[in-house]
């Protein structure tokens, strides 16, 4: 039986496009009841976005469908008295809120973190923005890419000659997602918890906070960091190289590795060359031993020499596209996709992928594909003890 460690706990997520979305999807694969509260009309702003235009007609585009199996949605009109009142009802059933609009966006609907924990004192809030709740810049819009620019990744991103580049694709706003859900995960699962915990996710921060060794070098070592394209700024030979045919990623880190590479491409006296006989030597040698190298592996191709350097210990390694990368036997196997037979809204299966780890042998799964908007309001309304009368009343006046 597959474990689901937040069985029993139920997210409202009234988030849009990736960073939050993309943070309640990881908790519903954990086996919350994410129910996605939406706007009226509209919904979620990822419905309009992804690469199949007729999708995003319908408001089931690409990119909604990517983040949002698993859930329930309701669309509520928190500007409305009628609709704030059942959203204060859905949050008494609640364990978690998670919501990335500006800060004080939720404040001057009514429905602030204050006035969320008279409904429930133990609830759980969590709040994504580009910067934080606090500081000179709270108040200022941001998406992934103006983090990216502002964390610094960008500095560190392409070769020398084309940087600064944005990692290509919404990194931060994965990143702030996966910190959230972190998160949340810590706080529901401390057992000594008596009181609700606010918790503000920095989009910029959560950035941050993962470029760990680049940061660390200036911190620390006073060195400013450098975009070194595909090269590894710590080892070398440890970057892309050409060969025959494709390209291949070698990470010789050690020096028992850069001896092997020797070896394979029939180069033994390169480990006794004062360029290369040390890592300090092959780091100011760097392209000199990418020349000499490439030389020698134009004989073979990429494939060829990835077993080749496997079989000696060197990590190496294809450079695929992704759709290479979906069909490759190992992610198959693994579980790391799903489907979904005739998606409702879609007309057609759909194929995502799930989450990165499996629990007891098995990949985490959810059961239901992405929710049309508002598919589920009328159950979840009725879960709330509203009577079918009183749902028609809420249409009618346009809160739900």
């Amino acid at each position: 039986m597959a474990i689901k460690p937040l069985h029993g706990i139920r997210v409202l997520d009234l988030t849009n496009v990736l960073a939050g979305p993309f943070a309640c999807h990881q908790l519903a694969h954990m086996g919350a009841d994410v129910i996605k509260v939406e706007a009226r009309g509209s919904g979620d702003l990822a419905r309009q976005l992804g690469a199949d235009m007729e999708l995003n007609k319908s408001n089931m585009g690409v990119s909604f469908l990517a983040q949002n199996p698993g859930k329930r949605s309701i669309t509520l009109n928190l500007k409305h008295a009628k609709g704030k009142e059942a959203f204060r009802c859905l949050v008494g059933t609640a364990d978690v809120v998670m919501e990335n609009f500006r800060p004080g966006v939720m404040e001057r609907l009514g429905l602030g973190h204050a006035e969320l924990m008279k409904e429930n004192p133990r609830l759980v809030y969590c709040a994504i923005s580009g910067f934080g709740q606090d500081g000179p810049l709270r108040d200022l819009p941001a998406y992934d890419q103006i983090i990216q620019g502002m964390s610094g990744i960008m500095s560190v991103t392409g070769a020398p000659e084309n940087a600064p580049y944005r990692v290509g694709y919404p990194v931060a706003d994965t990143i702030g997602g996966i910190t959230a859900a972190f998160a949340v995960a810590a706080a529901l699962a401390d057992r000594q918890r008596s009181e609700g915990v606010f918790i503000d996710v920095s989009m910029l921060e959560a950035a941050m906070a993962t470029m760990g060794w680049a940061v660390s070098n200036h911190l620390i070592a006073g060195r400013e960091p450098m975009p070194l394209g595909n090269d590894n700024v710590t080892a070398s030979p440890s970057g892309t190289f050409k060969t025959g045919n494709g390209l291949l990623n070698i990470a010789a880190n050690k020096q028992e590795q850069f001896e092997a590479v020797c070896q394979v491409l029939k180069h033994p006296e390169w480990a006794a060359d004062p360029r290369f006989q040390d890592r300090h030597a092959r780091l100011q040698n760097r392209e000199e031993l990418r020349v000499s190298m490439q030389e020698a592996m134009a004989a073979k191709s990429a494939e060829e020499w990835w077993q080749l350097f496997n079989e000696a210990g060197v990590p190496a390694g294809p450079v695929y596209t992704v759709a290479q990368a979906l069909s490759h036997p190992q992610v198959e196997s693994r579980g790391m996709l799903a489907t979904f037979r005739d998606a409702p809204g879609v007309g057609r299966d759909i194929r995502v992928v799930r989450t990165g780890f499996k629990l007891n042998g098995e990949a985490p799964a959810v059961d239901t594909p992405p929710p049309l908007l508002g598919q589920h309001s009328e159950e979840i309304l009725a879960e709330l003890n509203y009577t079918a009368e009183e749902i028609e009343a809420l249409k009618a006046d346009q809160a739900v």
